[in-house]
């Protein structure tokens, strides 16, 4: 009797552990990683609106966007 209740015991035990990984029930994570510094942003920002692919408006609005990200 004792024995079943130690087997039982560890089932409930293990059962747990196993739903605890289940992750949510399939949630996805997502997760960016970006190793570029501010300056390097800034430069490509600069090339590119200086090859013309940018108006004055978006190079401003995009350099703002960039000095807010790193304050």
């Amino acid at each position: 009797m004792k024995q079943s209740s130690i087997l039982l015991a560890i089932t409930l035990a293990f059962s747990l552990l196993l739903l605890q990984g289940c992750g949510g029930g399939g949630a996805k994570v997502n997760s960016t990683v970006t190793t570029t510094t501010m300056g390097q942003e800034l430069q490509d920002l600069e090339t590119t609106y200086n090859k013309g692919l940018l108006t004055e408006e978006e190079y401003k609005k995009a350099r703002k966007a960039i000095l807010k990200r790193y304050k």
